[in-house]
């Protein structure tokens, strides 16, 4: 099982890096209930998730999921402790704080520019953000932290681009990236540098005429000094 949830997850990650141009370090939102499950479960989020995205992650939060968590007590009092050891980032709720998710979906705003992954068991968190092209969702199930795989939206964007034959700047980047990371460079570099096997060498054939032509110069001097020569002894028996 673990195989397998393994193998999903490299394959949704190639999905975003390629088509999104997702690069580490992986940068993960998480709100108050994906904390507060990873305590219930005893996940050690910073320890595990880096091993199951395969690459280095930063995990972030923002303001509003604290305050939301400072407001509801003693029963969350674990996941805030959890979500303070995170990095938070700025949200455009300052002085007016709004809900954890409400929150987070303002921060993928705008084609998901930062490349932020959503960290959530709020399901209607989770479907809104389904509805967004590019935002990978992770969540946890028995035990386990599980990425979602890419949603009808982000695949019916994948395909929009492809038809319309339009390669993004990022996608250009990925590609030239993967190609580095995969070796097909080299590989391409060294094809290139491989002599084919072929006939003679023209140049070679025309050095050879003019050494041939150089050795006939000499021979037909010879033929026109015997000519001059039989000439004068012809005029000299004459007189």
């Amino acid at each position: 099982m673990k195989i397998t949830r393994q193998k999903h997850a490299k394959k949704y990650m190639s999905f975003y890096k390629y088509n999104f141009g997702f690069r580490e370090p992986f940068q993960v939102l998480l709100d108050g209930t994906f904390c507060q499950a990873a305590l219930r479960n005893k996940i050690q989020i910073r320890d595990q998730l880096p091993g199951y995205l395969a690459g280095a992650t930063q995990l972030c939060t923002t303001r509003c999921v604290l305050k939301e968590l400072e407001s509801l007590g003693k029963e969350l009092y674990g996941a805030k402790l959890i979500a303070q050891r995170f990095q938070v980032r700025n949200c455009s709720h300052f002085k007016d704080p709004v809900s954890g998710s409400a929150c987070l979906l303002s921060m993928i705003e705008m084609g998901n520019p930062h490349h932020y992954f959503i960290a959530t068991q709020d399901q209607d968190l989770a479907t809104k953000v389904k509805k967004k092209a590019g935002v990978p969702l992770l969540f946890i199930i028995q035990n386990t932290m599980v990425l979602d795989k890419p949603s009808p939206k982000s695949l019916a964007f994948v395909q929009a681009m492809q038809a319309n034959q339009l390669v993004p700047e990022h996608q250009k980047q990925s590609i030239e990236h993967l190609k580095e990371e995969q070796g097909l460079v080299k590989e391409s570099e060294n094809r290139r540098k491989r002599k084919r096997a072929g006939g003679p060498n023209p140049l070679s054939c025309l050095k050879k005429k003019k050494k041939v032509q150089e050795t006939q110069q000499p021979s037909t001097a010879k033929k026109k000094r015997k000519r001059k020569r039989n000439r004068a002894k012809s005029e000299e028996k004459a007189v």
